[in-house]
């Protein structure tokens, strides 16, 4: 069946995109949302917080030919990957070698153009290794290992550093410090008499047959650390080793949030009081101009108002209920103008309303970009629960602070309003709408008073859209939906009450949570404008049944009039009193 009867043929979803789009009103979007389909069980029928808001999958190519028949082999594709911790610095590790940055040696091409034409390509490869490998190790300030370098010249040296610093990202500061722990270490150790050190120069040199002749032995240092010595009679082990390497990782980490600590200390007593972020993450300075529409912008109180909690809460409840008759009186006196006083006559009614609420969403989320607006904006259209205005509750539902939360919120308020709006009218509509709006910000307004705190704000149309979501499932709690033809007949698919259980599991995990991302979702005005939009559907469902019957006892009266009329008119007495010639 179509997707749902009343929009079927055609649907004011496709008339709306066709009128906006031209001819591509049967796009890709179009189609998709074509095959968001429902069947209609066939014995029932349907008479009845944020605080400011809202991996590629492997991909698989296979090679197939219908007429080779062959097993499947897995096979695995294994990637280099270089060496870039300190603790994972193999112990074979000498600084004349240094560390592979990749799996192939550049070629002399790539090497002409880091270097240029002077230096050959096992050169410029070697040089990279051993500067790698320092990197590594953190010994790249070692004066002890330039000997090992002293063969390349600085200016080759330092485009060397300058390659592997873009393609091979290394955190070099940490790595030394993390040497420089170690170093510290042995010297203790070394003092106190504990072990023997090995010996950091190894000999090399070439083996000739004894001779008269001494060699002198050349000592090359190796630039690692020795190996401290187990306890065990087998060694150092793998997991001694994964041991060693968490430890270090944790007292790195220990010392980053110490130094994080102390600069916080150090910035607030300078007067900067703030979560001190990296330079780059810090307010850049303001002009003039902006720093007094911040200045009128933002509010003076030094403190908040000391109020009881109902003292916040009732004028807000008030306007609350305000709206909501409001709602109800509107949706009960409103008729349909006739297509030519229509402002939009050739696109249909649903369409032309989801367009006006998207167009009023996205012109203040443009406003939001406009300093001299902002203090109307932090007035009226931003939920304050420190200082609730009950104008707050109306102003918030059309009001967003990022591109994302607005885009996602419209989509939605596209795909499901126009499917309700076909269903129940424009003036039920628009009732879910606000009616879910304003209830679901009231909720939150309640949560955040009584339970959460007055530090937090709120905004967006989240409440609203969760109503007519919730209203439209409702609506069809017992039709059966296919999600792009899935699942496949013969099977069943999931019913609306089921979508209503799964958005409202959505909602418990996160109140579960301690992830600081989920506690910023404004939990309680989604779910109170839900519940807002399920309870009003059910009150508009009963309404639109209650005016068919009466409609249908009309007609049915008046026709049995319009028979009792025709009888009379074919009584032959009343024809024979009749004055003649009539």
């Amino acid at each position: 069946m179509p997707v749902f009867p009343s929009f079927a043929p055609p649907s004011s979803f496709r008339l709306g995109l066709r009128a906006i789009t031209g001819n591509s009103g049967n796009s890709l979007i179009s189609s998709a949302a074509r095959s968001f389909s429902t069947r209609y069980h066939p014995t029932i029928l349907c008479s009845h917080y944020s605080s400011r808001g809202a991996i590629n999958r492997p991909r698989i190519t296979t090679n197939y030919f219908p007429h080779i028949v062959s097993p499947r082999i897995p096979i695995r594709t294994f990637r280099f990957r270089a060496i870039t911790e300190y603790v994972r610095l193999p112990d074979s590790y000498e600084d004349r070698k240094g560390l592979p940055f990749r799996k192939e040696d550049l070629s002399q091409r790539d090497v002409n153009k880091i270097f240029g034409a002077h230096l050959e390509a096992p050169e410029a490869n070697r040089l990279l290794r051993v500067l790698h490998g320092r990197r590594v190790a953190g010994t790249l300030e070692d004066p002890s290992l330039k000997v090992n370098t002293t063969y390349f010249s600085n200016a080759d040296q330092e485009k060397a550093l300058k390659y592997l610093r873009d393609n091979i990202p290394v955190d070099e500061v940490i790595n030394a410090g993390l040497r420089a722990e170690d170093e510290l270490k042995y010297l203790e150790a070394q003092e106190k008499g504990d072990d023997k050190p090995e010996e950091q120069f190894e000999e090399t040199g070439h083996q000739d047959p004894p001779s008269d002749e001494v060699v002198e032995k050349v000592e090359v240092p190796t630039g690692r650390l020795p190996m401290p010595k187990s306890d065990s009679p087998y060694g150092v082990g793998s997991f001694d080793r994964i041991r060693a390497e968490n430890i270090a990782k944790r007292e790195a980490e220990e010392k980053r949030l110490e130094a994080e600590r102390i600069d916080r200390e150090r910035e607030e007593a300078l007067g900067n009081i703030g979560t001190l972020q990296t330079i780059e993450q810090k307010p850049r300075e303001l002009s003039p101009r902006m720093k007094k529409w911040r200045e009128r912008g933002t509010s003076d109180l030094k403190e908040f108002p000391n109020m009881k909690p109902w003292e916040r809460l009732l004028p807000s409840l008030a306007m609350t209920l305000l709206v909501l008759g409001g709602c109800v009186a509107y949706a009960t006196m409103y008729t349909a103008p006739k297509k030519s006083g229509r402002i939009w006559p050739d696109i249909p009614p649903a369409a032309a309303t989801c367009l006006a609420l998207i167009g009023i969403n996205l012109t203040i989320w443009c406003l939001w970009r406009a300093p001299p607006v902002w203090p109307i904006l932090n007035r009226y259209f931003i939920l304050v629960a420190a200082t609730p205005r009950p104008l707050q509750l109306i102003g918030a539902m059309f009001s967003h602070h990022h591109f994302n939360h607005v885009a996602l919120n419209m989509v939605a308020l596209w795909f499901f309003g126009t499917r309700l709006h076909d269903e129940v009218g424009r003036g039920n509509f628009l009732a879910i709408y606000l009616t879910s709006g304003v209830l679901g910000f009231m909720t939150s307004l309640a949560n955040l008073v009584l339970i959460r705190g007055l530090e937090f704000t709120t905004l967006g149309a989240s409440g609203g859209i969760y109503g007519i979501v919730g209203a439209f499932f409702w609506l069809h709690r017992y039709d059966e939906f296919k999600l792009f033809g899935y699942p496949p007949d013969p099977m069943s698919g999931p019913q609306g009450l089921a979508f209503l259980g799964l958005i409202l599991g959505m909602h418990i995990v996160p109140l579960l949570s301690r992830s600081k991302k989920m506690n910023n979702l404004d939990i309680a005005s989604h779910i109170g404008g839900m519940v807002a939009g399920v309870a009003s559907a059910d009150l508009v469902k009963r309404h639109m049944d209650h005016k068919a019957r009466l409609r249908a006892e009309k007609l049915k009266t008046m026709g049995a009039l319009e028979k009792v009329v025709l009888i009379k008119d074919k009584d032959p007495q009343k024809t024979a009193r009749l004055p003649a010639g009539r």
